[in-house]
């Protein structure tokens, strides 16, 4: 076996097997899941003008090891001016050494490193010639009437001179009888065409022209065309090219990275008429008329449907399947992006390794206290249902990891806490995402001065952010998270059918990108995601599943099994126009061998043209019909299929438990490991949560592990008729995972404290010092304070421009009593606060509600207490904007406002930094 397979082999095993303790390792209940590489999260590292060097690459991978970061993500981009003498292009020797470094340092540290397979995006660069460039169709009318000969020759209407000549693939001629005739060997090397009419037609000349679309943000030695995805031999080259120029040495990076597709106008290929005939079995050129109607008529449904199923064949052969081959030869593994892409995102994400979604713009989540201006943020809600894509493409293929590029624009630069990134982060969790990566850090050289190098794009993760010194706590919630959610399978027990056939039939346009941009336009109102919807509201968890998916499925033991990991008990068929005769086939097969199937109602009809439509439609039609449903079942073989648009009601028919904890206003999502069940449960309602819960799960003993803090205590718990009930108390933006054990073990453990009934409270808000420690642009003076408050809006100048680490102490007498739980609680932190007690580090509190377990710290008699509070960098930013300091200028888009306008920061109001409210300590 070459050496590379075996590596290639090595490594799936460590990063796609579900994590399991070494048989050997006595493992305690209690225990959190091992912390792996994976575990913690990742970051997109933005290398600006790839001006980068070792010395700083050194120290800014040692920083990010020490922050908690498990991974970077080398992302080339424009630069920096006035560092031009700094850039490396993009490949060259100088930049390999680079990355060879970079490899190596991350490795010492117990990091791994991903790179982008270019530079910004998408693929594309200057080794991309106009022949592997993006190409699209051009389509010239012209008309003749009867007897008739064109006046001018058929040549490309260029717009300027400066554009290249068109190709010109073939012209068609089309009467009114709907008679289609190619007339290419009609013309002549000048253009001129040499037929006479019979009757009067329309011409169409069809051109393969070319976007002439460059890399956005491209680096330097990364400007260039942007890649023809469609074309095998193009990716082939563009691959070539890569291997060839790091051929050098054996780069140990882990994958090799596409973002989302972005290529505008790309929807043509010079094959793609030969491609088009031998997987449809027809001449798309005889049908053009329909292909550029938006008529709502069948014929134009059916033709764009076959139109842009062929591209999604293009696009998932020669790119995708393509791409991923090539790299597992060069011992890489691929994480791609599907959304935005003309195709089905299922199996374009299932392609890959590691499928990636991506959270754009801001959820509104209705926790009391958690803010969100309205113009600090885009006007695009990320949806659950559209990160689900990429999880379920994930499960339903065994791929452990589904990553998330998070963040993206949350809010406007330097405005967004914790606090606003877990609740995201949580949405991102229940979606199905294990692998974090955020968007992002930005390389940044220690002699420039604050705020250093960032991206024109929120959110700005940097050693220079006022919030970094505390961004280790951040990243342990999201590591001991990740460590369960990466942990065992996913245990979703529906599957819901996609029906992309019906995206495909869309009239309007040519291409379908489905972006996350659209929603509203291809998801949003279909039967699909109204279906998908209601199911989770109810309390199940599913999966989406596609044609393909179906095809490779089996029924084993009652359920369907999708891959050697994964299986679900019912698959759900929603409302549906569209479905080929192959999946009809395929869903009875399973149902015969043992499946549960539920059809919401009855497809209507099979997709796209055929030569022998009629009879295939007709096969379509008897096969529904064979069902012969009795009272809304058929039964087949060893399974049965369910007719009902009540499909909550035959669900629970079926046996099919929902998940009870949804009533309360509770979110979830399950994994299963051999001997263990885990929930990850979070409180996004505006309530708090205290009372009897229901779980769907038999356990002995029910372990709550919480991610803030990493502590863990038994729960009171009764199994019975199959279901386990347990006392909750969540206040509103708590998140905690529950682990459910078959054996009883509960005596053995600590009980986890009951928060529900406060016992006593002691208010600790008076006789407060404050003292400035690090910090822009200035520290201000220490202050004395009657009452904790806030440090800006007090009339000190200095300190409403200030941004950094600011530490509140005071001295407190206390009686403690032995058995108590004692919760210190803050109104409001302003932004993140590490909390000193009697000297003894007790924890971070970032995040709604802003408490913390400080029973271990406290003693009977005088106490001490130091808060370091962090705030967010908008006020020193202001401060620079107000003096008219510069600190943004890069190349390309340089640098802009949520709204992609010119950034300015000087009208902005002081954002409040600091402790606002009580502080209490509650005692249990």
């Amino acid at each position: 076996m070459p050496l590379k397979t075996i590596f290639l082999f090595v490594l799936s095993l460590f990063i796609f097997w579900p994590l399991t303790p070494d048989k050997e390792e006595v493992k305690k209940p209690e225990d959190w899941p091992e912390i792996t590489q994976t575990a913690k999260p990742w970051t997109r590292w933005w290398w600006m003008g790839n001006a980068v060097d070792e010395t700083n690459l050194s120290s800014l991978l040692t920083n990010y090891q020490e922050s908690g970061l498990g991974g970077v993500e080398i992302a080339p981009i424009y630069g920096a001016k006035g560092y031009e003498d700094r850039y490396l292009d993009f490949l060259s020797d100088d930049w390999l050494d680079m990355l060879d470094f970079t490899i190596n340092k991350a490795k010492d540290l117990g990091m791994g490193v991903d790179m982008t397979q270019g530079t910004g995006w998408p693929y594309g660069g200057p080794q991309v010639g106009r022949n592997e460039a993006a190409s699209r169709m051009i389509i010239q009318d012209y008309s003749l009437k009867a007897g008739g000969k064109l006046n001018s020759p058929i040549l490309f209407q260029r717009k300027s001179e400066r554009q290249p000549m068109a190709e010109l693939i073939a012209v068609m001629g089309y009467n009114d009888s709907g008679a289609a005739i190619e007339l290419t060997e009609y013309l002549d090397a000048q253009g001129n065409l040499n037929w006479e009419a019979d009757g009067d037609w329309d011409l169409k000349a069809i051109f393969l022209d070319k976007t002439g679309q460059m890399v956005k943000r491209a680096a330097p030695g990364g400007v260039g065309f942007t890649l023809d995805h469609f074309s095998k031999s193009a990716v082939d080259a563009y691959n070539q090219y890569f291997e060839e120029k790091m051929a050098s040495k054996d780069f140990d990076i882990r994958a090799f990275y596409n973002d989302s597709f972005e290529v505008y106008g790309a929807d043509f290929t010079a094959t793609f008429f030969e491609d088009f005939e031998r997987l449809r079995g027809y001449d798309l050129k005889q049908y053009l008329p329909y292909l550029e109607s938006e008529e709502n008529s069948e014929m134009v449904r059916r033709v764009k449907s076959d139109y842009r199923e062929t591209i999604n064949d293009l696009l998932i052969s020669n790119f995708t399947r393509n791409w991923t081959s090539w790299a597992h030869s060069q011992s890489k593994l691929t994480k791609n992006q599907a959304h935005g892409s003309p195709g089905n995102l299922l199996d374009l994400y299932g392609a890959v390794d590691i499928p990636e979604c991506e959270t754009f713009g801001s959820s509104y989540f209705p926790i009391p206290g958690l803010r969100r201006d309205s113009a600090d943020i885009r006007n695009v809600d990320p949806d659950p249902i559209m990160l689900k894509f990429a999880s379920s493409a994930a499960h339903i293929k065994s791929k452990n990891l589904t990553s998330s590029e998070t963040f993206t624009w949350l809010g406007e630069h330097f405005k967004s806490s914790y606090s606003q990134m877990k609740p995201e982060v949580e949405q991102a969790f229940l979606a199905g995402v294990n692998h974090i990566f955020y968007h992002g850090v930005t390389y940044s050289p220690s002699d420039v001065s604050y705020p250093g190098w960032l991206f024109y794009a929120s959110l700005n993760l940097t050693q220079n952010n006022s919030l970094w010194p505390h961004f280790n706590e951040f990243n342990q919630f999201i590591t001991r998270s990740q460590s369960i959610l990466q942990a065992g399978n996913p245990d979703n027990e529906l599957l819901v059918y996609w029906p992309v056939y019906d995206v495909w039939a869309e009239p309007k346009g040519k291409m379908e990108m489905i972006t996350v941009h659209a929603v509203d336009e291809w998801l949003h109102s279909t039967e699909f995601y109204q279906l998908s919807s209601s199911l989770m509201e109810a309390g199940y968890s599913l999966d989406f599943i596609s044609d393909e998916m179906i095809a490779s499925s089996k029924a084993v033991q009652g359920n369907i099994q999708t891959s050697k990991n994964n299986q679900a008990k019912v698959l759900i068929i929603p409302e549906t126009e569209f479905m080929p005769m192959s999946t009809l086939e395929k869903i009875i097969q399973l149902a015969q061998n043992g499946a549960k199937v539920i059809f919401q109602s009855k497809p209507k009809s099979i997709p796209g043209i055929h030569q022998n439509q009629g009879a295939l439609q007709s096969s379509f039609d008897q096969l529904w019909a064979s069902l012969n449903f009795q009272n809304g079942v058929s039964q087949q073989g060893k399974g049965n299929i369910t007719l009902s648009d009540k499909i909550s009601e035959t669900l629970i028919k079926q046996g099919i438990n929902r998940e009870q904890l949804v009533d309360a206003g509770l979110d979830f999502i399950r994994r299963k490991t051999v001997n263990e069940t885990y929930y990850f449960i979070a409180n996004h309602s505006a309530n708090t949560v205290n009372q009897r819960i229901n779980l769907a799960n038999e356990a002995e003993t029910v372990i709550l592990m919480d991610p803030l803090t990493g502590k863990t205590g038994v729960l009171n718990s009764v199994l019975s008729a199959g279901q386990t009930s347990i006392d909750l108390y969540m206040k509103s933006g708590e998140s905690i995972f529950l682990k459910l054990l078959e054996k009883d073990v509960s005596t053995q453990l600590e009980e986890w404290p009951d928060y529900s009934e406060i016992q006593g409270t002691y208010d600790l808000s008076e006789n407060w010092k404050l003292e400035f420690e690090n910090g822009q642009p200035e520290l201000p003076a220490p202050m004395q304070m009657d009452v904790i408050s806030p440090w800006t809006d007090r009339g000190n100048v200095a300190a409403d421009n200030f941004s950094g680490q600011a530490t509140y102490s005071t001295t407190f007498d206390f009686d403690k009593t032995e058995g108590k739980s004692y919760l210190l609680t803050i109104d409001q932190v302003y932004e993140s606060a590490k909390i000193k007690i009697n000297g003894e580090y007790a924890g971070g509190i970032w995040s709604i509600p802003y408490q913390l377990d400080i029973s271990a710290h406290l003693k009977d008699g005088q106490n001490t207490m130091q808060i370091e509070v962090a705030n967010l960098m908008a006020n020193s930013i202001r401060y620079l904007d107000r003096n008219h300091i510069e600190w943004r200028n890069y190349h390309e888009i340089n640098f802009v406002n949520i709204d992609y306008k010119p950034f300015d920061a000087s009208n902005w109001k002081t954002m409040p930094s600091g402790i606002g409210g009580k502080v209490k300590i509650l005692e249990f």
